[in-house]
């Protein structure tokens, strides 16, 4: 080896360790994270003040819809909204407590109680960490607009329905005594409805509905769940009604200690905080790419966004929060406000750690049937009519993909919603591949010669996997009176195991008949499964592979000619 070929070696492979470095250092918080700070600092603080005000009430609602508690709702949003603004792979991202994962915790609550929520945020952060790390962050781009869009309006509709035992009781005892399918629980609490009751929630909620409705168009600055809230709290401090509260908050964070865990605990929490940490990575991923098309916010990294997600989960489990995920309103609000930079997410998790050490007391008088009506009308904005349609109008797979992911989502829960959506989807989509798959005689071009009708060349289109192999093999195992085969791979666009088991059997098939067979036009990406699967093996002899069509109907022809002398040669003897 030569003294040149040395040293170059030497650098690759000191180079490894380098690019590995490299690739692992940004997974991790660094300098330019803030670059854009210096222009930008004053619009982030605006835009996290903004946020901040926005986030109150939704946090505290998520808080109590989820089945644990406001101050559990409060304390997610300001420890995973830090720690996922510092650690998450995008600049504008702001995480909390989310309709999505209300949905999802609330039946967890009711049969594992929720002194079990904490314990569930650390196992789920665990295991999106985990998913970061693995750099399963593209995944997400594997999911279906279709099913997205249905598990979406499914939330939507359960949001809805969750605030049923909030308007029609002050007992609120839906968790424990109601079922675990929030349909069935808010038919239930609709039969158990308090008659004295209703007229106040009812009248509270439609209050701040209607300020979060009217406010933008009086001014869009203008915080209308904000309004609405201190309206109706500051009426229900006058005058003695029997509206359920809040009730007191503590004036500051909770101490950090580490949840309740046994293995015999870990083993039975495993399969909820898999549901949670799925739904956790798919929303904030989603959020992430949907921020980062609405204006320049800069890149996003969707393996750091995951650690970071993971990392705020595990934080906010650490301080009695719930788990946390990226929150689409909240970051568009962000967005929308002229947030740049994390400065934005800091600021509106610091603005909400000022109202616990504030003003714990005022928030903790809150009407929880205000907080019903936010909730409310954020179900009512996540039910796109519009989209709906669209999706209804496309294709029939499509619109069966949105509408089973949508019940499903009401029936089971989101995670299955999403599994048994992309499966409907998949099936339509490899049942379109076989049909796009296709194998087809072509006339042999230019001037005839001899023994030209013994030759037949086989043109395969579309993608040769394992639902189209057997369709691909009966078209071509019936093919009769010639003695050569010409297959055509160069328009093949796809090919698995499968299939190219498939073609190698082809070939020892049509060879035990006597039939003499030739590959042309093998490409470059599929030569290896071919050499790996044993489809080059099957062939009589390798010279019977060719790139051009030329050379392959010239040795084709040798190869009739040949037999038909052979059989002359008989015949005279």
């Amino acid at each position: 080896m030569s003294a040149t070929s040395q040293t170059d070696m030497t650098d690759t492979i000191a180079a490894i360790p380098a690019r590995r470095s490299r690739s692992w250092r940004t997974l991790l918080p660094s300098p330019a994270d803030y670059r854009q700070l210096r222009t930008t600092w004053r619009k982030d603080l605006v835009a996290g003040l903004t946020v901040g005000i926005v986030a109150l009430p939704l946090a505290l609602g998520f808080g109590v819809s989820s089945g644990v508690t406001a101050e559990a709702g409060l304390v997610t949003a300001i420890v995973a909204g830090m720690l996922a603004a510092f650690f998450g792979g995008s600049n504008v991202q702001v995480s909390g407590p989310t309709g999505a994962m209300a949905v999802v915790l609330l039946p967890i609550v009711a049969t594992q109680g929720a002194g079990v929520v904490a314990t569930i945020a650390v196992i789920a952060g665990l295991m999106v960490i985990a998913a970061g790390v693995l750099r399963l962050g593209r995944v997400v781009s594997f999911i279906p607009w279709p099913v997205i869009e249905g598990f979406t309006m499914g939330i939507g509709v359960i949001i809805a329905l969750q605030q049923v035992p909030l308007l029609t009781s002050a007992t609120q005892a839906g968790v424990g005594e109601h079922s675990s399918n929030t349909v069935i629980a808010a038919l239930q609490s609709l039969a158990e409805a308090d008659p004295g009751y209703l007229p106040w929630s009812l009248a509270t909620a439609g209050i701040v509905a209607a300020c979060m409705l009217l406010a933008p168009r009086i001014h869009p600055a203008i915080p209308g769940s904000l309004v609405g809230i201190v309206l109706v709290t500051v009426v229900a401090a006058l005058v003695d009604t029997p509206l359920a509260v809040i009730g007191a908050l503590p004036h500051s964070l909770p101490m950090p200690s580490l949840p309740h865990l046994t293995p015999g605990l870990l083993v039975q929490l495993l399969p909820a905080a898999a549901t949670v940490a799925a739904l956790a990575a798919i929303e904030s991923l989603l959020s992430a790419r949907v921020a980062a098309s609405m204006d320049d916010t800069g890149p996003y990294d969707p393996d750091r966004e995951l650690i970071g997600q993971g990392i705020a989960s595990v934080g906010s489990g650490f301080f009695g929060g719930m788990p946390a995920t990226a929150a689409l309103a909240r970051t568009a609000v962000n967005v929308r406000s002229g947030g740049r930079s994390r400065l934005a997410s800091m600021t509106h998790a610091v603005v909400l750690l000022l109202v616990v050490l504030v003003a714990a007391g005022p928030v903790g008088a809150i009407p929880l049937a205000a907080l019903a009506g936010i909730l409310l009308v954020t179900a009512v904005r996540m039910v796109n009519i519009t989209t709906a349609r669209s999706i209804m109008r496309s294709t029939k797979a499509d619109a069966f993909g949105f509408v089973i992911t949508f019940i499903v989502t009401l029936a089971f829960d989101l995670i299955v919603a999403v599994v048994v959506g992309m499966v409907v989807l998949g099936v339509v989509a490899i049942r379109n591949m076989v049909r796009a798959t296709d194998v087809s005689r072509e006339p042999i071009r230019g001037d005839d010669q001899p023994g030209d009708e013994q030759i037949a060349i086989l043109r395969f289109d579309g993608p040769l996997i394992f639902a189209s192999s057997e369709k691909v093999f009966d078209a071509v195992m019936h093919i009769d009176g010639v003695t050569v085969v010409i297959l055509r791979m160069s328009q093949l666009e796809l090919i698995d195991a499968s299939g190219a088991r498939v073609l190698s059997e082809i070939v020892v098939g049509l060879e035990r008949r006597g039939i003499t067979v030739l590959l042309k036009g093998v490409q470059p990406g599929h030569e290896q499964i071919f050499r790996a699967v044993g489809v080059l093996d099957s062939l009589r002899h390798h010279n019977h592979l060719f790139v051009a069509m030329d050379d392959a109907l010239a040795h084709a022809r040798s190869h009739v000619a040949r037999r038909q002398a052979a059989l002359e040669g008989q015949g005279g003897s």
